[in-house]
């Protein structure tokens, strides 16, 4: 390691731990970086200019917070959570199912665990606690917990910033998130049921069977979103990136033709959040890219792929190596660090032991959205305790059966790669 990336690194982490932005600790570090090796601080703008400019994929992250932040209006939420009150609030801890139910509809609207959870999440705690049959931490923290699902099944932002840095396909990406992402909403409702049967919470007065058609009815544009997406993809209709823009212009038509939920105003204010949302990933995307390019010029990647070579070490030994050191990183940064910074370390050594990138991305994308729900940094704890105003620790405390059966599925998924690429496999994938 070069003295300029032993100073790259102090500059990094001390900014860090001072509460600086980490987009912010990352520019500041790579530009001194760069500035102390003699390298001149202007190519840390034709670096980031350069893959901005070249990475057409990317344009597939502001479109889908837009469509996350057009369905979080109006009434698509509520019409969403009547048909999934109808569907499984009859069970005992129902509007525990329910929670996790929206969030794997909603998952594939919005891509975005953090639009999920400041969005249909807070609907969903009100309605948990004045139902009286739920304490507000636990609300909160299956909340919490359900929107990690957000980002795996597609569409999925974090999986578009993995396929950046992999050259991986997005689209087998989306593929290979279904069934883990249905394992984690399967694990997570039946950690709400034990739950509900020990500690005798009630289920919620049900629906009569004759409303339901009404209801799905009401719902049934919504929930089409996840199917337009996939057969734009797989049907040969649109690249990603064009499926990313149909989805914003779907929900945008669904919005204020269909349900008619949104006016000129809050059109207005959606797209200056987006803009704003969009600036603040991009910020960090542009460190990344910088710092990837100094990681690269200091040959660490396969530095590390050597090693792990020479040691002989098996392709699931390295994954759960892996994995346990994303977990605990998880406690400490936030995912998209994880994916653009910490990930293209390993690749190469993915490469050379003959790992799936598909099956690693899913799996590693998964433990980046556990770490959003792991103290003490977790993410979505503080989106929840901002939106909610229910205290971090009656959060943190009711948050941690959740964690302990999402980490026993994410170690399932590693061990079991077929678990991911069965569905990719179906529709051509070759890995």
């Amino acid at each position: 390691m070069t003295y300029e990336f032993t100073i790259c690194l102090i500059i990094l982490f001390g900014l860090s731990a001072i509460g600086t932005p980490i987009a912010y600790a990352i520019l500041v570090s790579s530009c001194a970086y760069l500035w102390v090796g003699g390298q001149g601080i202007g190519l840390a703008g034709k670096i980031v200019l350069d893959g901005m400019y070249s990475s057409f994929i990317l344009l597939a992250v502001p479109l889908f917070i837009v469509a996350a932040n057009i369905m979080n209006a109006g009434t698509i939420s509520d019409r969403l959570l009547r048909f999934c009150i109808a569907v499984v609030g009859r069970f005992r801890g129902g509007l525990g199912h329910v929670n996790v139910v929206a969030s794997l509809i909603f998952s594939g609207m919005s891509g975005s665990a953090v639009a999920d959870a400041a969005g249909i999440g807070k609907i969903i705690i009100d309605m948990m606690v004045r139902s009286g049959h739920y304490t507000r931490g636990y609300a909160a923290a299956i909340t919490a917990a359900s929107a990690t699902i957000g980002p795996i099944i597609p569409p999925s932002i974090p999986m578009v910033l993995y396929a950046l840095v992999s050259n991986s396909s997005i689209g087998y990406l989306f593929l290979g998130g279904i069934i883990p992402g249905l394992m984690m909403g399967g694990v997570l409702m039946a950690m709400n049921s034990f739950i509900a049967h020990k500690r005798g919470y009630q289920p919620e007065e049900s629906i009569p069977l004759n409303k339901l058609p009404n209801i799905t009815f009401n719902a049934f544009p919504a929930l089409l979103m996840p199917a337009i997406l996939l057969y734009g993809i797989y049907g040969g209709v649109t690249t990603p990136t064009e499926a990313a823009a149909v989805a914003a212009f779907y929900a945008l038509i669904l919005a204020s033709i269909f349900y008619r939920a949104l006016s000129l105003s809050a059109f207005y204010r959606i797209l200056v959040e987006s803009a704003r949302s969009s600036a603040a990933v991009g910020l960090v995307i542009g460190g990344a890219l910088l710092l990837n390019y100094i990681v690269a010029s200091e040959n660490i990647p396969n530095m590390i792929a050597g090693h792990l070579v020479n040691l002989d070490v098996s392709p699931l030994f390295f994954l759960i190596g892996v994995n346990l050191l994303i977990l605990v990183l998880g406690c400490l940064l936030d995912a998209t660090t994880l994916i653009l910074v910490i990930i293209p370390l390993f690749l190469p050594s993915c490469r050379e032991l003959g790992i799936d990138f598909v099956h690693f991305g899913v799996v590693t994308v998964v433990n980046c959205m556990i770490g959003l729900i792991t103290p003490p940094y977790g993410v979505l704890l503080f989106v929840i305790n901002a939106v909610s105003k229910i205290p971090l620790g009656e959060i943190i405390r009711e948050v941690i059966p959740f964690l302990l059966v999402l980490i026993v599925a994410l170690f399932i998924m590693v061990i079991f790669p077929e678990l991911v690429l069965w569905l990719p496999r179906r529709f051509g994938y070759e890995g």
